[in-house]
């Protein structure tokens, strides 16, 4: 319950939402202060009756039902409310970033412990990430004959890159004092492994794993605009060949949110392992 101070006749909060209020109200209120002036410009640039680009009334007008007010619907195939497109492409993105994950560490800290390992490979690698993910597709639909198998490996190639660079970056700044340490207290490959090499890794991958979901989202949405089927990419791309201008602006809406949730996501798992004196 509010209150309102007689004397000074401002809101009084209750302390944990006056906390909250006191913490991150800046963070809050200027972009929103922000986007509302970007809403009203747009609005006055294309008011409603214009030809062209839909204003955001327009745009609201034109997706409220179904597409904001139920995201959830299901008519069959491929005629799905938003929820369901975004949760079909996050299946995509959860298994392929999860295989870059696990691949790009392991390749990472290989690469990264052994100099003849490194010397051999880091150009084939530097040459390879340079492919635009779209790039990818044409030999992920030849090798896999399917559509979501080949999203999937867009996705995997697409996201790996930062994860094996940045993890062989941190191995190889090890400190010189950890090493010393091992050598002092004779630890054997494994426990050198565990003690020493991943522990002082670990930032150094989150970084990777940061960069990697932002790819990703990136390359799933352009990878599903080809292949088809239920996704968020086909829903703008269908969008797009029937001028439905007003759908995959929303839709967008939808992509920049997902997008923005799943980084802060992976820092705030970040923010828990990674020990504070290695931030």
């Amino acid at each position: 319950m509010t209150a309102i101070n007689r004397k000074t006749n401002k809101t009084i909060w209750p302390a944990p939402i006056a906390k909250i209020i006191k913490k991150y109200g800046n963070q809050l209120i200027r972009p929103l202060a922000a986007l509302f002036v970007i809403l009203v410009i747009w609005e006055l640039l294309c008011p409603p009756g214009s030809k062209g680009l839909p204003g955001p009334l327009q745009v609201i007008q034109d997706t409220w039902d179904p597409y904001i007010i139920n995201p959830l619907f299901d008519n069959g195939g491929t005629d799905k409310g938003l929820a369901l497109q975004i949760s079909a492409s996050l299946q995509r993105v959860a298994i392929g970033f999860s295989l870059s994950a696990i691949v790009g560490i392991a390749l990472g800290i290989a690469v990264g412990i052994n100099k003849v390992v490194y010397e051999s490979v880091d150009p084939i690698f530097q040459v390879l990430r340079t492919i635009p993910p779209l790039a990818w597709l044409p030999i992920s639909l030849a090798a896999f004959q399917q559509s979501n198998p080949s999203a999937i490996f867009v996705i995997f190639i697409t996201s790996i890159w930062p994860i094996i660079i940045n993890t062989t970056v941190g191995v190889q700044n090890l400190p010189k004092d950890y090493q010393n340490v091992a050598k002092v207290l004779q630890l054997s490959g494994p426990e050198y492994f565990t003690n020493i090499v991943f522990p002082a890794t670990v930032p150094y991958i989150f970084t990777g794993l940061r960069i990697g979901i932002g790819l990703s989202w990136l390359a799933i949405v352009a990878a599903e605009m080809l292949v088809g089927g239920v996704g968020i990419g086909f829903f703008i791309w269908d969008a797009y060949n029937n001028s439905l201008i007003s759908q995959i602006i929303i839709a967008l809406v939808y992509v920049g949110v997902v997008g923005l949730l799943l980084d802060r996501f992976v820092a705030f798992i970040a923010s828990i392992v990674v020990p504070q004196e290695q931030k």
